[in-house]
């Protein structure tokens, strides 16, 4: 037998956000939660950690010390290393600019 749904007029529990009050109704915020250029430089990062060691470590052993694997492991080793590092740097230098610039809005604010 098939089991029938009550339809009430109170709010559907879909409505009701986690503090326990019905959401108003209204333009919702579709920005993204992380800006573009964050995005941007994450996976211009990703790609070259893929590629460089990957690259310099063919690039050694194909052309400039043929078959020596061990001098191209670690060149693409120091490679991986100067990509992270580069992003580490690049990621303190955005969070430097993003006090700074609230710190003035604290300012302007006073």
């Amino acid at each position: 037998m098939a089991t029938r749904r009550i339809i009430s007029s109170t709010n559907d529990p879909l409505d009701i956000d986690a503090s326990g009050t019905p959401h108003a109704p209204g333009p919702s915020n579709i920005a993204p939660a992380v800006p573009s250029s964050v995005l941007f430089k994450l996976l211009s990062f990703t790609f070259a950690m893929v590629t460089l060691p990957i690259g310099t470590y063919f690039f050694i052993t194909n052309y400039v010390l043929v078959g020596n694997n061990t001098v191209a492991g670690a060149l693409a080793a120091v490679m991986a290393n100067v990509v992270l590092i580069a992003y580490v740097v690049m990621a303190y230098q955005d969070d430097q600019a993003e006090q700074e610039e609230a710190a003035e809005k604290e300012k302007k604010a006073i």
